[in-house]
């Protein structure tokens, strides 16, 4: 059932000021309308969350592993409603969304089989020395806890995977973190049946309250009152640079500062090596578009920097790609906004005197149509003007032509900090790629090899983060399980009686869980 709801814990809320969701692919509007969270609903939910901390986070493994997975099966058996809503609020095709829910459950269940295993509390004790020469060892233990109530913002661009049960909030949860999230506008609809199915499994769990709250609202100070209140002590965001920052500001100017894991700003570049562009660049350039132009690039991993040394080679994959783009279909964008951003974006692309625009998509009369755009510059002007290597988020991408390799490596030392980066080779590229790869990996949380960046697979291995701007924090990654350390800090318990420590650190290991006794890692006891 949707309402426009706010929900505050167990509590559901209306509020006097309303706003509506838009169907992106005719500007309508959709009902219902929804109620904009104020500052008393923040003030409210945050009281919540911190009263539920100390219960939730002290939950044993199996409870919140199985909290996690009545969180998969809520959102589940909401069934065909979700996908309906997700589409008409998104614009995005049905086997898009279909897929999205299913990654939306899959990344619940495999933070459910972390928690299990009990990996990410890194358990560890260095017995006591009492005899050790000239001075005692104390006994020393020590294990991560959960950092206390987390704020997570929707994402306009994944409306499930990215959002109210996305990433964020499950790694949050996982590590023992009550969360507050702050619903995207652009999909308010979504965003309460998800919300709706959260609190349902709380209560299903019988955890506090407190332990999930969502917050609808279209307005900016709604997110900067979430992240102002002191008893937040963690962001998780995905979204625009000027927004990531502006959290940023607001999460550095509080009498206790708390970190912001922002993801905000990328444009991927995919670098093509000589032996590989001339063996199958035609391939290439009908692979690339395609992943240009997939859900009208609104991927944060969308290739839109594509890096080469010149010659004809070079120029028989921009024909290519050229003509592939300019019979591709426009497909709808999530907004009416972020239509107007990327048109602007284009614009001044197509409008600078080094640029040269090598095609565009299929013209329509649609609403919110995201036509695409390529274009053609140098490597000279690339570096002298840094606006170049901006994003322009949709199906937009700048070809930059380099006199040699040397000049390539400068291109990508001079590169903001990106998310992916993706090389093509042949077996006679890799010792040039070798030497490339050094620069490369100061600039990107991912290097793949021959395939195309959109496209994230949760897994424990995976990295989704990079170097500023890609994200604020370039040591973390917000897909994959990797990311539940982002909401745990390591805790130090000295000579403490066994009746008082943690369970995971503890001289009967009740918990079952791996631990490192003396600096030896322990054969896992699972």
């Amino acid at each position: 059932m949707i309402d426009g709801a706010i929900l505050v814990g167990a509590e559901q809320r209306q509020a006097t000021t309303r706003f509506s969701g838009i169907d992106p692919s005719t500007g309508a509007t959709l009902t219902p309308d929804f109620s904009s969270a104020g500052v008393d609903a923040v003030a409210d939910a945050a009281a919540l969350a911190e009263a539920a901390f100390v219960d939730y986070a002290a939950t044993d493994l199996e409870t919140r592993a199985s909290f996690l997975e009545a969180i998969a099966d809520a959102i589940v058996a909401i069934g065909d409603e979700l996908i309906d809503r997700a589409v008409q609020e998104s614009g995005l095709p049905r086997p898009r969304i279909e897929g999205e829910r299913g990654r939306t459950v899959g990344q619940l269940r495999l933070f459910a089989t972390v928690v299990r295993q009990g990996d990410w509390l890194d358990a560890t004790i260095d017995p006591a020395l009492p005899d050790r020469a000239p001075l005692p060892r104390p006994d020393l233990r020590r294990v991560n806890v959960a950092v206390g109530p987390v704020a997570v913002f929707g994402a306009s661009n994944f409306p499930l995977a990215f959002s109210v049960a996305g990433g964020d909030t499950a790694s949050a949860l996982a590590a023992g973190c009550p969360v507050i999230v702050k619903g995207h506008p652009a999909h308010p609809g979504t965003g309460e049946l998800v919300a709706r199915a959260i609190a349902s499994a709380v209560a299903k769990c019988g955890l506090p309250a407190g332990t999930f709250s969502y917050l609808p609202g279209d307005t900016n100070d709604l997110g900067g009152a979430l992240v102002a209140d002191p008893r937040i002590k963690a962001v998780g965001f995905t979204g625009s640079r000027g927004g990531g920052l502006a959290l940023v500001k607001i999460a550095s100017q509080r009498a206790e500062p708390i970190p912001v894991y922002a993801e905000m700003s990328s444009i991927n570049p995919v670098i093509l090596f000589p032996a590989a562009l001339a063996a199958r660049g035609d391939a290439l350039a009908s692979a690339f578009v395609q992943s240009l132009t997939m859900g009208a690039g609104q991927f944060c991993t969308n290739p839109g920097l594509v890096l080469a040394i010149d010659g004809p080679a070079l120029d028989a994959f921009v024909t290519a790609a050229g003509a592939a783009l300019s019979e591709v279909r426009p497909a709808t964008m999530l907004t009416p906004g972020i239509h107007a951003s990327y048109e602007k974006g284009v614009a001044t692309l197509a409008q600078h005197g080094a640029v040269k625009t090598v095609a565009r998509g299929c013209s329509t009369d649609g609403a919110n149509q995201a036509v695409g755009a390529l274009f053609d510059t140098d490597a000279a002007a690339f570096l002298a003007d840094s606006a170049l290597g901006h994003e322009v988020f949709g199906s937009s991408a700048v070809i930059v032509r380099c006199k040699d390799s040397a000049e390539l490596t400068r291109v990508v030392a001079q590169l903001e900090g990106q998310l992916t980066a993706t090389l093509h080779v042949d077996a006679g590229d890799h010792a040039e790629a070798a030497k490339l790869l050094p620069t490369l990996a100061g600039r990107v949380g991912r290097i793949l090899a021959n395939g195309w960046p959109t496209g994230v697979e949760v897994s424990h291995a995976m990295v989704h983060g990079g170097p500023f701007p890609a994200t604020s924090d370039g040591r973390t990654t917000s897909v994959g399980t990797l990311a539940i350390y982002r909401f745990l800090r390591p805790v130090c318990f000295q000579n403490l009686p066994a009746e008082l420590l943690p369970t995971a650190i503890g001289p009967d290991n009740a918990w079952n869980v791996a631990r490192r006794i003396d600096g030896i890692r322990e054969a896992s006891p699972r």
